[in-house]
Formats: C-alpha cells, sequence, structure tokens
C-alpha cells in the first residue's frame, strides 16, 4: 500500500507542477500582451495621485486635493508610487509603464496566494480549477493598466488571508502578530478592510469555543496592525493635530446618499454645510419621507451598481478581449448569481475555514452599501467568490455524481437479484 501511494504521489507531482507553469504561462502571456498592446487610458483619480505623490517628492507634503498635509487618502498606494517615481527618475521617464509592469509581477503573486489560500480551505483539484479561473478572468488583466490601488489592495488582502488562516492553523501569537503586519499594510492601502479584525476573530471564537486562545490571538493580531499605522497615525497627530487611524474623507459615504446616483435631486439644500452634515440630513429626509426608496437604493440598488459589471481598470483602447466574446461577460454574471447559492451552501456546514472567506465577503459588501457603489468595489471580493464558487460548485456536482452512481448500482443490483430469483425458478 505504501509502495503505490508513493507511485501515485511520483506521478501526479510532476503532472501538478506541469499543469501549474502552464496556467501561469497563460496569465503571464495575457498580462503581457494587455500591457504592450493597448493605449491605456489615465483616469481622473490617477491624475491626483500623480500631483500629490510629485508634491510629496518636490515639497514633501503629503496632501490629496490641496497644497496643504492632510489624510484624506492613506498612504499605502502615495508611497508605492512614491518609491517607483524615485527609482525611475520621473523628470525623465514616464513612471506609469514601470507602475503597470511591477503590478503585473504582483497580480502574479497574487495568483499563488489565491493558490495557496485555495489549498487551506479546499482539495488540490479544486484549487487549480480556482487558479485557472483567476488567470484568465478579465479584470485580473485589465486591473494592471490602471494606476490605482485595486492590485495592490489585492495583494495585500489575500496575503493577509492567507496568514490569518495559518494563524488558525498553527495557534503562535507570532503568526497573528504577521496577520496583524498585513492587516496595517492593507489597511494603508484600503481603509475600509479595517472593520474586518473583530468579525474575525468573533468567528474564530464560535468555530473553535476556546476564549482564551482567541483573545491571544486577536491581542497579537491588533498589535502587529498597530505597529504598521503607528506611524501613520503618529504623522496625523503631529501634523493635524488630531487622531486619524485611516483617512478624513467623507465625500464616497456623501455620494452615496444619492439614489441612482442622481446629484441634482435636489433633496436637501447643501449649501454652507459640510459633506458629512449634508450625508445625515439627506439620511434622515430619505428613509423618512422616502423610505421605499431609499432602503432599494441601500440595499438591491447598490448591489447591483457593484457586482453586476466587471472592472476594466482605467480604460483601455482596443478593448482587450482576455476571452472570446461575450465569454468574459459571462464568466463574471454566472460567479457572481451563482455566489448566493455558493453562500447557503457552505455556511450550511460553517466550522470549516473556507467560512472565513464567505464572512469576509460578506462584511464588505454590507460595509460598501454605505458608500458610493462603483463596480470597481467588486474587484477585490472576486477572488473570494471564485473561490467560493468553485468549492461550493464541485461539492454539488460530486453530490450528484454520487446521486447518480448510487442509483445505478442501486438498479444493478435489484436486476441481479431478480435475474438470481429467475434462475433459482
Amino acid at each position: 500500500m505504501d509502495v503505490m501511494t508513493s507511485k501515485i504521489i511520483a506521478y501526479k507531482k510532476p503532472l501538478l507542477i506541469t499543469l501549474m507553469l502552464l496556467i501561469f504561462g497563460i496569465a503571464l502571456y495575457v498580462r503581457l500582451d494587455f500591457l504592450i498592446s493597448v493605449s491605456h487610458h489615465v483616469s481622473h483619480d490617477t491624475l491626483n495621485y500623480d500631483k500629490m505623490v510629485r508634491q510629496l517628492l518636490e515639497k514633501g507634503i503629503y496632501a490629496y486635493k490641496d497644497t496643504s498635509p492632510n489624510a484624506q487618502v492613506t498612504p499605502g498606494y502615495p508611497l508605492f508610487m512614491a518609491a517607483v517615481y524615485s527609482i525611475v527618475d520621473y523628470h525623465k521617464h514616464d513612471p506609469f509603464p514601470y507602475i503597470r509592469y511591477i503590478q503585473l509581477l504582483i497580480s502574479l503573486v497574487t495568483l499563488w496566494l489565491i493558490y495557496k489560500v485555495s489549498r487551506k480551505v479546499t482539495g488540490q483539484a479544486v484549487s487549480l480549477i480556482v487558479l485557472f479561473i483567476c488567470s484568465v478572468y478579465p479584470p485580473f488583466i485589465w486591473s494592471n493598466g490602471a494606476v490605482l490601488t485595486e492590485t495592490l489592495a489585492t495583494f495585500f488582502l489575500l496575503l493577509y488571508i492567507y496568514v490569518q488562516l495559518h494563524a488558525f492553523e498553527k495557534k503562535t501569537s507570532s503568526s497573528a502578530l504577521v496577520a496583524g503586519a498585513f492587516m496595517g499594510l492593507l489597511v494603508l492601502t484600503r481603509s475600509e478592510f479595517l472593520i474586518l479584525i473583530v468579525p474575525v476573530y468573533a468567528f474564530h471564537f464560535f468555530w473553535k469555543k476556546e476564549r482564551k486562545l482567541t483573545l491571544r490571538l486577536l491581542l497579537f493580531t491588533c498589535i502587529g496592525t498597530g505597529m504598521v499605522l503607528s506611524p501613520w497615525v503618529i504623522r496625523n497627530v503631529v501634523s493635524l493635530h488630531q487622531v486619524v487611524i485611516a483617512s478624513t474623507q467623507v465625500n464616497p459615504f456623501q455620494a452615496g446618499t444619492y439614489p441612482d446616483k442622481n446629484y441634482d435631486d435636489g433633496l436637501v439644500d447643501r449649501h454652507g454645510k459640510t459633506q458629512m452634515e449634508v450625508a445625515k440630513e439627506r439620511l434622515k429626509i430619505g428613509f423618512t419621507e422616502h423610505t421605499w426608496q431609499f432602503t432599494k437604493w441601500y440595499t438591491v440598488g447598490k448591489l447591483k451598481y457593484i457586482y453586476a459589471n466587471m472592472y476594466f481598470g482605467s480604460g483601455h483602447h482596443p478593448l482587450y478581449p482576455v476571452l472570446p466574446s461575450p465569454l468574459g461577460s459571462m464568466l463574471h454574471l454566472v460567479l457572481v448569481y451563482f455566489c448566493p447559492a455558493a453562500l447557503l451552501a457552505l455556511i450550511r456546514k460553517w466550522r470549516q475555514p473556507v467560512t472565513l472567506l464567505t464572512l469576509i465577503l460578506i462584511v464588505m459588501t454590507l460595509t460598501r452599501l454605505a458608500f458610493v457603489p462603483e463596480y470597481r468595489y467588486n474587484y477585490t471580493a472576486m477572488p473570494l467568490i471564485i473561490m467560493m464558487d468553485t468549492v461550493a460548485g464541485m461539492a454539488m456536482l460530486r453530490w450528484i455524481w454520487l446521486k447518480i452512481t448510487q442509483k445505478n448500482s442501486n438498479s444493478s443490483m435489484k436486476g441481479a437479484t431478480k435475474n438470481a430469483e429467475y434462475s433459482g425458478e
């Protein structure tokens, strides 16, 4: 038995390596071909980042859309840009192509992390399917052309999830500390993820029922996060004279109070009011006087805006069809519309690592309903959706296959019994 097992392992390992090299080869080719074969658009947000980074390097002022220090955006991506600007000498060379090629490499490492996370929550075959889907899912290619936070944020999100699952598995304070550090880097790139720490450890407590262990791991995760965030917090105290853990930007929250993005609905008078004051007044009037409209907007309305379409990056010309049209759009819609069924299937047996993915997806989706909905918000959720859909889908197929084979087996047994009875007569 041991000899046979060894032979099977010896046969499977070269096959696994071959398949992974093939998948990563395809992933590298489509990403590289995309970057060199199209004209990349530069978004409004990218232009603001560019002005911000140049001001930081030339005047030492960290400010977004302003010339005075502020904390409108977290420093993760601007500092990444600043590092590239400095290395390539942005006065002589356009730094955007260099950023895009670095993001290509980051996206390949993210693919590896997706595979590693999949291996922690499911089997080898399912993980390979997840890896292949992610290697050709169009937004994961197009995003490399956008000088925006998506590629870097997704890398840190997958890195955090992988190490957090490792911390749950090994139960060591050091692994929880590292998970917290990666959470800190994630928050510095996209601040909305900070909310994940509490529900993640609440899940761990209800899963393992070990209060002391959960509290210890939570403590070290918070320490790790705090260590990474502390320079940013200290800077804000010194420069802005206020404690800012993430960012001070209010516009996405205020803009989210306009149903169907009708910014001229005249619901409240905005003159002389701050964005937060406008947002609070709109929510109060909206949910009391236009209850159905606002309830619909803050549920199915925003969900449709966030998930109904693929993320195209900053845009490019001509359109790069990663998959023959309309297969790319069909793949996205299948993944999104199958997700609720996958959620229900996985939650039925929730005491398992894959539930962490469903929890993060649910928490982040609910969080984003509070802000202006954009389909770029679905980007960081799609690796989780692809993993969940594939795990649940393959489980359903196995269940159907077992039912069919059992039925055929029972039919064969009944037939054999009848033949035996007939022969006996």
